[in-house]
């Protein structure tokens, strides 16, 4: 899949927990898949389409956690 409905978020334990959930919920209700993986930087959360990608940099800005858009 093409990295750019991807962020790189710097982000541990229950904080890591509560954007996984986020994620989790913000692709079942588009009804798309998503993904986490490794990345130099921290964890590459990745969406099927962009709609969802900026929703979850919503998400992280409310929470403030930094997260970088690899695009």
């Amino acid at each position: 899949m093409a990295e750019t409905n991807c962020l790189i978020v710097r982000a541990y334990g229950r904080q890591l927990d509560q954007l996984r959930a986020e994620a989790s919920t913000i692709a079942r209700e588009s009804k798309i898949g998503w993904w986490i993986e490794q990345a130099d930087r921290g964890k590459r959360f990745c969406f099927e389409n962009a709609e969802a990608k900026k929703a979850f940099a919503s998400i992280c800005e409310n929470f403030a956690v930094p997260y970088l858009d690899p695009e």
